[in-house]
């Protein structure tokens, strides 16, 4: 059995017994992949896993940016209360009717905000709002721009706060000093940044599974 595969297969049977698909997941995935979306989402383990932290976080509010379809968006909004609120960030027009659709299906579409454009064109326009800090922010999207969100997750937080960041390890390419790669020097400027930043304290886990090798950091706002 090759090494792809064992991962392949553990990560089944983790998502069998621990993160098993509802539904809502399930159709949230096919609904994705009929449109044509790029095959990028969490998978049901890590969406488990963002779904505890918000829990563990007792999070009221959650940032996330990079919706896709919906998926993690769906883990992340079940994790909150009646009166909770997700604000999600999406780039593309398309994928955020497609992400929309998922979230009303799985019956959250009052706790969640959709909201279509450039990211860094919308946090500015969110900060705006002057909205509570936000519990939980998941930052996963284009990542060369990872400092630049990783800068507007801290002035929306606050102290205690948890900032995620998706995609750290880039199947090792992180740590490879000629890899120039835009999204290889973003990631390195996010990890970088929460190591000296004094406002956060962060680690960085590796991880291997049905989406290969990668990984994701976890930062605390301390203040």
């Amino acid at each position: 059995m090759s090494e792809s595969r064992l991962w392949d297969d553990v990560d089944a049977y983790f998502a069998t017994h621990l993160a098993p698909d509802d539904d809502a997941l399930a159709a949230a995935r096919r609904e994705s992949d009929a449109a044509g979306l790029p095959p990028v989402s969490v998978t049901a383990t890590q969406g488990k896993l963002l779904q505890l932290l918000a829990r563990i976080q007792g999070a009221r509010t959650v940032l996330e940016i990079g919706t896709l379809g919906g998926y993690s968006t769906i883990w992340l909004a079940r994790a909150l209360p009646a009166d909770g609120r997700l604000v999600t960030l999406e780039y593309s027009a398309r994928h955020a009717e497609v992400a929309a659709r998922n979230i009303a299906r799985a019956g959250l579409d009052a706790l969640v905000d959709v909201r279509v454009g450039p990211a860094l064109e919308s946090l500015p326009k969110l900060a705006d709002e002057n909205p509570p800090p936000f519990d939980l922010v998941f930052i996963d999207a284009d990542k060369g721009n990872n400092p630049r969100y990783l800068e507007w997750a801290l002035r929306l937080t606050s102290t205690g706060s948890l900032i995620v960041v998706d995609n750290v390890v880039r199947g090792g390419r992180v740590a490879d000093a000629e890899d120039t790669g835009d999204d290889v020097r973003g990631t390195r400027a996010a990890v970088e940044l929460i190591g000296a930043h004094p406002r956060l304290s962060g680690t960085a886990v590796q991880t291997v599974g049905a989406k290969g090798y990668d990984g994701f950091a976890l930062a605390r706002v301390l203040a």
